[in-house]
């Protein structure tokens, strides 16, 4: 195809597409502070390894997503606050339009720690309303899952993903250090140390456990050190490869049709035993 992101085709490309395959990737974003990478990196990885996901699976990717629930780093002065309440309803609205549009099958990214709170409630609810199944992908989980060690590479894919959607020259050179940058993994860490919710949050899922702040904005994220144009390219390539080797081994193909799957054993074993249960009118003789 010209390009994967639905944005930039006409709506004529689109129908052509629906008329063959119905998977749409939609990357959740966020905009906040995050040491010396621009504000959108978080946005930007799950970008585009939604497209990585599109091309091995010929799905479309629906972008533009950055405001969503940030979490602690408000701090922050370029952070954008959403309530999760209001991300979760908004969302909801663009899926049910994706589905009117004919994506049966709407899978979401994200790469930011909190966004499960946000996204996991509106797929759950999404679908116990229209009995249609969709996927929350959580990064880091579906890491974990392909047993694929994210976390050594974390820094690297964001980098790399600014190379992957043509904007590497986005990311800055010889930032210093400040209130919002460090690059010293133990200023962050005794940052974060001054947090008592930091105790609390143990006992469930990040700020889904307990609502605190950031001491500081460079609490928030280490961030690696680009001098020059030639380093920032050594990491901007080990992060698309990173980034390429995460979705190979996470065989999207698989995926999709799983999903398919689900859908049909909704249809055809639950939605005729228990629709009733659910909410759903028999069909009118």
């Amino acid at each position: 195809m010209r390009t994967r992101f639905l944005s930039k085709l006409t709506n004529g490309e689109v129908e052509e597409y629906l008329n063959r395959n119905d998977i749409i990737y939609v990357p959740v974003g966020v905009t906040e502070t995050h040491g010396a990478l621009p504000l959108d990196s978080e946005t930007v990885l799950a970008e585009a390894i939604a497209l990585k996901m599109a091309e091995e699976s010929d799905g479309l990717v629906l972008h533009n997503l950055p405001y969503f629930f940030p979490g602690g780093t408000i701090v922050g002065r370029g952070t954008v606050q959403m309530s999760v309440k209001d991300g979760m309803a908004y969302l909801d609205k663009i899926a049910k339009s994706l589905l009117n549009q004919g994506f049966r099958r709407q899978i979401y990214i994200t790469s930011h720690g909190p966004a499960h709170m946000t996204v996991s409630g509106m797929v759950r609810d999404f679908f116990d309303e229209t009995k249609v199944p969709i996927l929350y992908m959580d990064v880091i989980k579906a890491g974990e899952a392909a047993n694929f060690n994210l976390m050594d590479s974390f820094h690297d894919m964001t980098i790399g993903a600014y190379k992957v959607l043509g904007r590497l020259e986005d990311v800055p050179l010889n930032v210093p250090e400040s209130h919002s940058v460090t690059y010293d993994v133990g200023h962050m860490l005794a940052g974060m140390g001054k947090n008592p919710g930091n105790l609390l949050g143990k006992y469930a899922y990040q700020s889904g456990a307990v609502g605190s702040y950031f001491n500081e904005p460079s609490d928030h994220m280490a961030t690696p050190l680009l001098k020059t144009p030639e380093q920032r390219e050594t990491h901007a390539e080990a992060g698309v490869h990173a980034i390429n080797e995460l979705v190979k081994a996470l065989d999207m193909p698989s995926i999709v049709e799983t999903l398919r799957q689900v859908d049909v054993y909704t249809k055809d074993t639950i939605l005729p035993k228990y629709g009733a249960n659910l909410g759903v009118r028999p069909p009118q003789v």
